[in-house]
């Protein structure tokens, strides 16, 4: 098998009210948006879901339950990928991942790169803050011409992602866990409409009920 993706769907969804992943998105969940979107390139995708879930398996090819964290919920479907060349982890509330984010990522793994990531430029400019009395005080401007904003998905040599979790680390992508175990992960262009879902708002912004 050349390409599996791992679509991590077990937050709880705190901010958004209710898992935000099985809302409705034009008459099928997000989760199965999701899914759809890794078929792009993936041969096998697995769905890592909470506890509890009583779904039908949002169109993927193995359901498997996450655990306490993001990079628990993904090590969970790391378990599942079998033989893949490349794996591809996708957050299941990004459902507008386009086609030529996942070639794009998987394209630069097979170029060479450890992992790849899609990146878009920041172009507010960045405070870092601080503590104050009544407010939260500015310590400094971070030059921002080094800065990217990262999104999913992201694609890995499957070796080297698994080699990266298996101290069992914790980070906020996949990416991350790869670049602190020395690995080589490259930016391909980022797409700003691959929005992720947060708050029921940003369904309603783009036209459909939470």
């Amino acid at each position: 098998m050349g390409v599996a993706a791992v679509v991590v769907a077990a937050g709880e969804g705190r901010r958004f009210g209710s898992p935000k992943q099985f809302a409705d998105l034009d008459g099928a969940t997000v989760a199965r948006r999701s899914v759809e979107a890794c078929r792009a390139v993936a041969e096998f995708v697995v769905l890592v879901v909470p506890a509890g879930y009583g779904g039908d398996g949002e169109g993927a090819d193995l359901v498997c339950e996450g655990g306490a964290t993001r990079s628990a919920s993904v090590r969970a479907g790391l378990a599942h990928v079998g033989e893949a060349e490349v794996v591809v982890v996708h957050d299941a509330a990004r459902p507008w991942a386009a086609p030529v984010l996942f070639d794009g990522v998987v394209a630069a793994v097979r170029e060479g790169a450890d992992g790849a990531v899609p990146g878009l430029e920041v172009t507010d400019t960045l405070k870092r803050v601080g503590p104050g009395e009544g407010a939260r005080v500015v310590e400094g401007t971070v030059a921002r011409e080094s800065l990217v904003a990262v999104q999913t998905p992201q694609a890995f040599r499957t070796r080297v992602l698994v080699a990266a979790h298996a101290d069992g680390g914790e980070a906020s992508d996949d990416a991350a866990l790869v670049e602190a175990a020395g690995g080589r992960v490259v930016v391909v262009p980022g797409d700003p409409a691959n929005r992720k879902i947060t708050r029921p708002e940003d369904l309603r912004a783009a036209g459909v009920r939470a």
